[in-house]
């Protein structure tokens, strides 16, 4: 029978299936709670019945709470109320779990008297991943289950386990057959009939804990193994401190503490950032202007131009997918190194145990090597990743013109120029589509597809597809110097640069953006990507900073000098000798030095960000303040709990933003002068979500 709308009831022999069947992920929401709620009532109350099974239809078990209820009014029954309902139950109650078993789901399961599931079912505690802790329990059963050590690894990294590791560190009692869930589950809820097993509540076990007691350290050591990976965001400790209450509190008393140390999180706005990527995410695969029924064109074949570090790097990632990848480098010399380093690359990951020996040859055979440009003919998909000099890109993109075949997409992996000047040297300009990759290409998540005035609703479509089937994150934005990520990375460049000839030293610079929590700062950057990058021998003339440090030979960390100094094991230290470079360059240039403290710092460089975001916004190069945010979490390090540059500048409050930059206006300038879209947002009382 039908116990709504989402649940269902059966009874086979002295068994009670409660089914639900909420698409696409039976996600923990109102109505599949009450469901659950009221068919586990009405077989306590149905006296031919003498255990249940709680399984899902679909593709998965109970993958997580409703993340949309979050922050929300309570409706009951709360996730916590069910559990209690299930625990409680004087029948046993077995979880069947198929696809994926996360967060409140799996909460859920562990509240079930016994567990099964098929070995392909993966389950876990994603909460970190948005900020939080697990708030049903998670943090004070699954210790009880797995131990301490075991449960805090599981905790903290938010990753799914197999059900056959959940197996053999005790999560689950039993793997059933692939494919034969249901009937194996209503076998095992038979034979604890049979058998009289008790209704072995998670809560009531200590043996577990027993094992961890009088060990602190347990806890020291997980804090100082994740204090880099976890600097600056706060649900790591609040996980650790409420799996500690396990061992200092009783059951109930730690669940208190567990929903207390939740709501701290939940209220927060590193939270709140958090849930913001998640959903932004997700928002960026969204094409706008585009029929939802446009198909996507099938890419059997890809054609590389340059097997250097980009061009390599992005034909890593086709391999890794399965799709053939011919290379064309200029010579046969530059072809062998770039394949050499590529197999180096692949042989790394797999002595690193992320990937089988035997691939590493699987994957070099997807590759093809060439220096006959005229082999890229029967390519779907052409990327160039030479130069980037638009005469050079107009004169590939013309020889491609006449080489490719009818319909293949070409594509570009230019970081600043062009694209529709470099698809005018082509007689179909229609087809061509900037697929701006980001260094290491093949490590990187974030994918630009940029797309021209002209570029044909399908090849969009195609390559934001593309991008998630070779893993990286699609953002779609369109032909502007710099696109999103670099034409805000410019605009910090300018600020971070003027900085440091005004009287801020490169080092103070970079503590202001390594404490807003940019995993390095911004000339720190720079000396690891390589001051040389851009950067032209022939045409330098001295013309700023780092053209001076190349000239003197300081590239950066790969001399072991740029704008700092580096040991032979690349630890850094100040440079004197950037420190007088930069001096005498103010000095030259009439620019007079002062002290410049930490807050200048951090508001010129941040809110010029935020300014040339909203440019960039209202220029309709980013369809949506979300999108610039995903580039610059993805690709550019900025802290995920802090949401990206837009949502860091409505959590400001843009009547705040809006007299910062004006302030900064008269200060230091035309830079700062604010986006007309910042100055209709604020009179319209609006912020940058709702443009």
């Amino acid at each position: 029978m039908k116990v709504n709308d989402v649940v269902t009831y059966e009874v086979e022999g002295p068994i009670a299936v409660i089914t639900v069947n909420s698409p696409p992920v039976n996600a923990l929401s109102n109505a599949v709670r009450q469901g659950v709620a009221d068919a586990v009532q009405t077989a306590i109350g149905d006296s031919a019945v003498g255990a249940m099974v709680l399984i899902c239809d679909g593709r998965t078990f109970f993958a997580g709470a409703e993340i949309s209820e979050l922050g929300k009014p309570q409706v009951e029954p709360s996730l916590r109320n069910l559990q209690l309902i299930v625990e409680n139950a004087t029948k046993p109650v077995i979880a069947a779990m198929h696809g994926t078993a996360l967060g409140g789901g799996l909460e859920l399961a562990l509240v079930a008297h016994y567990r099964i599931a098929v070995p392909s079912a993966k389950m876990g505690l994603p909460e970190i991943k948005l900020g939080l802790l697990p708030g049903a329990g998670g943090t004070q059963r699954l210790p009880r289950v797995i131990g301490i050590a075991k449960a805090l690894d599981l905790i903290l990294s938010g990753d799914p386990v197999s059900a056959t590791s959940a197996k053999a560190m005790g999560l689950i009692d039993e793997l059933a057959t692939e494919g034969n869930l249901r009937a194996d589950a209503l076998t095992l809820a038979c034979r604890v009939l049979e058998e009289k097993r008790p209704l072995l509540k998670v809560r009531d076990r200590a043996d577990k804990l027993d094992e961890a007691r009088g060990k602190p350290e347990i806890f020291a050591e997980i804090r100082q193994a994740n204090a880099k990976k976890f600097r600056g965001y706060k649900a790591p400790e609040n996980i650790v401190r409420a799996v500690e209450a396990t061992l200092e509190l009783p059951f109930d008393q730690g669940m208190v503490r567990e929903r207390e140390l939740f709501n701290e999180l939940e209220k927060d706005s590193q939270s709140a950032a958090q849930r913001h990527v998640f959903f932004a995410e997700r928002l960026a695969a969204k094409v706008s202007g585009i029929p939802s029924d446009t198909a996507a064109l099938p890419i059997k074949k890809v054609g590389v131009i340059g097997a250097g570090t980009m061009g390599g790097g992005i034909a890593m990632n086709f391999a890794n997918a399965g799709i053939p990848v011919t290379i064309v480098e200029t010579s046969q010399e530059a072809l062998e190194r770039g394949l050499r380093i590529i197999r180096g690359n692949y042989e790394t990951t797999a002595k690193k145990g992320k990937m089988k020996p035997e691939d590493v040859d699987t994957r070099m055979g997807l590759l093809t090597g060439s220096v006959a440009m005229g082999d890229l003919a029967d390519c779907d998909l052409i990327i160039e990743a030479v130069f980037e000099n638009l005469d050079v890109k107009r004169e590939v993109f013309a020889r491609l013109d006449r080489i490719a075949k009818p319909g293949a997409i070409l594509a570009t992996n230019t970081s600043y120029l062009d694209i529709d000047d470099i698809a005018a040297a082509t007689q179909r300009p229609e087809s061509v589509v900037g697929l701006h990759f980001f260094s290491p290409a093949n490590v990187m998540k974030l994918l630009e597809v940029v797309r021209t005035k002209d570029t044909k609703p399908e090849i969009t479509v195609t390559a934001m597809k593309l991008a998630k089937t070779i893993g990286k994150i699609g953002v779609l934005v369109g032909n502007g110097f710099g696109f999103v990520g670099n034409r805000i990375l410019a605009a910090r460049n300018t600020q971070a640069d003027r900085l440091v000839l005004e009287g801020a030293t490169p080092w103070a610079v970079d503590k202001v953006l390594y404490d807003f929590g940019f995993a390095m700062g911004h000339f720190q950057m720079r000396d690891l990507v390589g001051l040389d990058v851009g950067w032209n021998r022939d045409a330098t003339s001295s013309a700023n900073v780092r053209e001076i440090l190349n000239e003197i030979g300081r590239h950066g960390q790969k001399t072991r000098g740029g704008y700092y100094d580096y040991d032979e094991n690349r630890k850094q230290t100040p440079s004197p000798v950037a420190s007088q470079v930069i001096e005498d360059f103010a000095a030259k240039q009439g620019i007079a030095r002062r002290a410049v403290n930490d807050e200048e710092i951090h508001d010129r460089i941040l809110f010029a960000m935020v300014n040339e975001g909203a440019r960039i916004l209202d220029e309709g190069i980013a369809s949506r303040a979300s999108d610039i945010d995903i580039v610059w979490v993805t690709g550019y390090g900025w802290p995920k709990y802090r949401g990206g540059p837009m949502f860091w500048a409505d959590l400001q409050g843009l009547p705040v933003v809006l007299e910062k930059l004006k302030t900064l206006e008269a200060a230091h300038g035309e830079a700062f002068k604010p986006s007309p879209l910042i100055e209709r947002l604020v009179a319209q009382g609006k912020g940058f979500k709702d443009a």
